[in-house]
């Protein structure tokens, strides 16, 4: 056992050292500056829990919080429903699943750089793909990204590019539930979307939790759809790109770092609240 601990430490090390590099220092290092404020890397005065005072009155902190909130009820909505739903029509073919896996997961491995760069052409007032359909129809050009509408616009690439990773999640959780239980369910007269909603949902309800976590956590760190779509503009903000701003345009790394501390506490929440609402006794198999 003791020469069998020497290598389980062995082998964590580098992974425990490659997280206190990039996650641990950065975290505590954002909560050190969060007590200073600071222009650019010279001017740092130490200011207490200013920073932290001064986010209560931010107007700016305040929309962007609400368009956080409404993206990512886009997202767990639709990126995780109709992640559920092509799943679950996946699982219940014979044939082709490795094709369809492959075909719905291809998005994730796209840059969301790049992504978010093929919309802009889609969403372009002038020659964008959209208005040119549009146009041909006999219909009027619509501008896509106006303040009424851009954090929708925004909302359709970011749920496309991982509707793909969840579909795979809640394949994989499908596949791992015994035959046997949905043979007793059919002697039931349990089949079809009566089988989906009384026994396949409640079975994988641990990996929806999952996934709706990783929903939340996801879009709190959103930025390259809004930063190249809108760079932040039309009611689009959200914390991501609100945060790079006082940290990298304001060069104020101070009160940058303060609304990181927030992002993460936020988040947090959220995941637990989602948690706690999910609740409920899960079937074991």
């Amino acid at each position: 056992m003791k020469g069998d601990r020497k290598y389980i430490v062995m082998f964590l090390l580098p992974a425990a050292a490659f997280m206190s590099v990039f996650l641990y220092y950065p975290f505590f290092k954002s909560l050190f500056l969060s007590f200073f404020r600071t222009k650019g890397f010279t001017t740092k005065t130490y200011v207490g829990l200013d920073n932290y005072v001064r986010m209560f009155s931010d107007n700016l902190l305040g929309a962007a919080t609400l368009h956080t909130l409404e993206l990512m009820f886009y997202v767990i909505v639709f990126q995780v429903g109709i992640a559920l739903i092509l799943a679950v029509l996946v699982d219940n073919i014979t044939w082709g699943k490795g094709f369809f896996r492959t075909v719905f997961f291809f998005p994730v491995v796209i840059s969301g750089t790049a992504i978010a760069l093929l919309f802009v052409l889609f969403y372009n007032y002038q020659f964008g793909l959209l208005n040119t359909i549009l146009q041909n129809l006999g219909f009027s050009k619509v501008n896509w990204l106006s303040e009424s509408t851009a954090l929708k616009a925004v909302a359709i690439p970011t749920v496309w590019h991982y509707v793909g990773f969840y579909f795979v999640l809640f394949l994989t959780a499908m596949t791992k539930i015994p035959s046997d239980f949905y043979e007793a369910a059919k002697l039931e007269g349990i089949t079809g979307v009566k089988k989906t909603f009384l026994l396949t949902i409640p079975l994988i309800m641990s990996d929806i939790k999952v996934v709706i976590t990783l929903a939340i956590t996801g879009t709190l760190k959103v930025f390259e759809f809004i930063y190249v779509l809108t760079r932040g503009q039309n009611g689009t903000e959200v914390l991501g790109t609100y945060m790079y701003k006082k940290a990298m345009v304001d060069l104020n790394y101070g009160y940058g770092s303060t609304i990181a501390i927030y992002i993460v506490v936020f988040g947090v929440l959220l995941s637990l609240l989602a948690n706690r609402l999910l609740k409920r006794d899960e079937i074991t198999y």
